[in-house]
């Protein structure tokens, strides 16, 4: 069956806008080249990506054209709405202004409606950060931004090459992590969140992977009466960031 064409609001096609868009520190999230292409202009494309950090992968040409119809040569780029901020250089500045550092991190959430419900809530509960992944993170486009009601323009939003990496460095720093997750015993109210801290959310199908489960100080369960398996996961981030303002407020 063929997918219909759809072309994106958020997409950059073609090598040399590409290469001009990274050359002008446009925020890009991602770019997908065409499985084995080849050539200089492409050798200096993945050359920028790098040096400007900037997450690439190689992709079937199927993928590509049902991104876009037009001439992409091969190329196609996820710009973003948003700057990114940095968590390393982001962590020291929230302790000298004395505050309790929250911050929220999301593993594998890749709805795009999702995203900006979780940002919504977290601007309104006051978390200083979410944190994604640059690969398997929902894009922050116009319907994020939407869906978040103007939050994403206001709370830093942190990328990370490596997760595992970025938790042990929370942990280095004092931060306490807590993963939300059916696999624990332990119900959310019985944890304490008045100290610095770190919320881990997953998908509501895959949950938190099980490297990062193994990070964490904590593991906290919300409790289901019903007989669905799970809370859709902007409900139960907001549910968790809430007992987090009750606790800090006492």
């Amino acid at each position: 069956m063929n997918l219909p064409h759809k072309d994106y609001d958020n997409l950059i096609y073609g090598i040399h806008p590409v290469i001009e868009a990274i050359n002008s520190e446009k925020e890009i999230q991602k770019i997908l080249i065409q499985d084995g292409l080849k050539g200089e202009t492409i050798k200096q494309l993945i050359l920028k990506a790098k040096l400007h950090h900037v997450f690439y992968q190689y992709v079937p040409v199927e993928k590509l054209n049902r991104l876009t119809r037009q001439n992409h040569q091969g190329v196609v780029a996820f710009t973003s709405e948003i700057g990114f901020s940095n968590i390393e250089q982001l962590l020291p500045g929230l302790f000298e202004k004395g505050k309790t550092p929250l911050l929220l991190l999301l593993d594998k959430i890749t709805d795009v409606r999702n995203f900006g419900a979780i940002a919504r809530t977290s601007e309104c509960c006051g978390v200083d950060a979410i944190i994604i992944p640059v690969r398997g993170s929902a894009p922050i486009n116009a319907d994020a931004m939407k869906t978040s009601a103007g939050a994403l323009n206001k709370i830093p939003v942190c990328r990370s090459l490596n997760l595992k990496e970025t938790i042990k460095f929370l942990k280095e720093a004092g931060i306490t992590i807590i993963s939300c997750t059916e696999k624990t015993q332990q119900i959310y109210t019985s944890l304490s969140y008045t100290e610095p801290c770190c919320i881990i959310m997953g998908n509501e199908e895959e949950g938190i992977s099980e490297e990062y489960l193994k990070l964490a100080h904590h593991k906290a369960k919300l409790p289901l009466l019903g007989s669905i398996g799970s809370l859709n996961v902007s409900v139960a981030c907001g549910v968790i960031l809430y007992e987090v303002i009750r606790q800090r407020a006492l």
